[in-house]
């Protein structure tokens, strides 16, 4: 452990890594910080710019990416009262009053530090529990790594929207989208239709870029407001520096924080809103003084941003050690590992340690510079807030078609992307969700292949799949989702017809 930590040192510090994690978290906090786009998007439109960069630094600057725009949530909604992300909305809470009192600058330093501890903390949990899990899943054969994909993919339908069935066929395109390219096994071209650039499958990357990045300037295009304004005026900021002494004080909001995040994160698709209203609830239940959240209490602003940046080191951990992400900014940052030539799993563990480290000292690095930077341009990202909005989507659309085109120079990538970028607005639109999308192309060759293997292996038998106490328990829980998920659905589509007979 001790030579994988030194090895993965010597390659984030390094200027060039260095200088991109900062590029990287930079970006992710002036995405985070402007409503409606979210780290998924951020970190979409870094993959053509770390394409060929070494392993180390590519990933490094999408973490970056997913730690500034976790973090920079808090910045509108601090200020204006509108959350930047679904995880800032409990920061509004006590963020906007305490604003309100005229000490925007304080709430402000309270978020950053907070933030920053939950990243630490979070960064300390992922090293100490990834490697265990990956080496538990050294175990696994091909059985196991095809019950896993279908695990996988349920946990990702099953919370990507309002309906469950949406969200299984969002995957079963995914899933369809996989097979098109040369058979793995036979060699036989598959749904290509002569076309040369589909004889190795669907690209990932103009895949990703379209799904998350070209799909959201659509939507916002169609439903750009020319005669919108943002609503108030923006609180004067009287000092925005990091407030470590006053965040130390209430240390027990920092911990409520730290663990709600920790808890919540690998728990695939349960997300940041869930995770910041954990803490915050329990945070309340048990203070001293429980009447004075809700109206600018520091506790309840502390306790919130903890949880939100630990949740990010938490989601990795089942991203890392099994290749299983659990939502869409961790379903784009897989994409980007697998574009690098980094497969996520137990074996990354086993033959990349080194670069295993190194990606957990590039998320300490993350935070470190998510702090500085918020810090230092706190007033700059203010002024971000103000772009108009038809000027910053041209600008993302026009990045988009560079760095797509860029990377090979090929025309068809460009028009794969603008497929995706349109099935992506549709399935957004009628609810169904694209990281499911994402998560059936990045899962859909490995089930297929171990699946395959297995068949080959036991003899066409299909009671191994069954059998296999580790297979069986991935089916098992995944049955156990479905029903749990339908359960919900029914029971919220009843809820409606109560309250409405009630009401009558």
């Amino acid at each position: 452990m001790i030579s994988g930590y030194l090895d993965g040192l010597e390659m984030v510090m390094q200027l060039g890594t260095l200088l991109a994690i900062a590029a990287g978290t930079l970006l992710g906090i002036i995405m985070g910080a402007l409503p409606g786009l979210t780290s998924a998007m951020a970190i979409a439109l870094l993959l053509p710019v770390t394409f060929g960069m070494p392993p180390v630094m590519g990933i490094g600057m999408m973490l970056g990416a997913l730690c500034g725009a976790g973090a920079s949530g808090s910045i509108p909604a601090i200020l204006l009262n509108i959350p930047g992300t679904p995880s800032s909305v409990a920061t509004t809470f006590d963020g906007f009053p305490m604003a309100q009192k005229g000490e925007a600058g304080r709430a402000l330093g309270l978020a950053i530090v907070a933030s920053f501890f939950g990243g630490v903390a979070s960064m300390v949990i992922l090293s100490l529990l990834a490697p265990p899990i990956a080496e538990f899943a050294l175990r696994f054969g091909a059985a196991e790594y095809f019950s896993l994909s279908i695990f996988g993919l349920v946990i990702i339908a099953s919370v990507a929207g309002k309906s469950l069935l949406k969200g299984l066929i969002a995957g079963l395109i995914g899933f369809f989208a996989s097979t098109i390219g040369t058979d793995p096994i036979t060699g036989v071209d598959r749904f290509t239709f002569g076309q040369l650039s589909l004889l190795t499958g669907i690209n990932l990357l103009p895949a990703l870029i379209g799904l998350f990045a070209v799909a959201q300037v659509l939507k916002d295009a169609f439903e750009y407001d020319p005669h919108q304004r943002v609503q108030g005026n923006t609180p004067r900021i009287d000092i925005a520096r990091p407030r470590f002494a006053e965040t130390l004080r209430h240390w027990k909001a920092v911990v409520a924080g730290v663990a709600s995040g920790s808890i919540v994160g690998p728990v695939p698709g349960a997300g940041g809103s869930i995770a910041s209203l954990v803490a915050y609830d329990q945070t309340r239940r048990f203070s001293r003084s429980p009447e004075k959240f809700g109206t600018g209490h520091a506790p309840g602003i502390i306790s919130v941003e903890s949880a939100n940046n630990a949740l990010l080191g938490g989601a990795l951990i089942p991203t890392l050690a099994l290749g299983i992400p659990g939502e869409a900014a961790t379903a784009v940052l897989l994409g980007g590992l697998m574009i690098q030539g980094i497969t996520p799993g137990p074996l990354l563990f086993d033959g990349q340690s080194g670069t295993v480290y190194g990606i957990f000292i590039a998320y300490l690095v993350a935070n470190v510079f998510m702090l500085l930077i918020m810090c230092l341009g706190i007033k700059l990202f203010i002024r971000v807030l103000m772009v108009p909005r038809k000027q910053l989507l041209a600008a993302i659309l026009v990045f988009c078609f560079i760095g797509v085109y860029g990377v090979d120079g090929d025309v068809f990538n460009l028009y794969l992307m603008l497929g995706f970028g349109i099935l992506g607005y549709f399935l957004n639109r009628y609810q169904f969700g694209t990281a499911p999308v994402i998560l059936g192309l990045i899962l859909g060759p490995i089930a297929e292949s171990n699946l395959r293997r297995g068949l080959q292996a036991f003899e066409g038998d299909w009671t191994p799949f069954f059998t296999r106490p580790i297979s069986v328990t991935f089916l098992v829980i995944a049955v156990g989702l479905l029903v749990l998920t339908l359960w919900q659905n029914h029971r919220s589509s009843r809820n409606p017809q109560a309250t409405s007979s009630g009401e009558a």
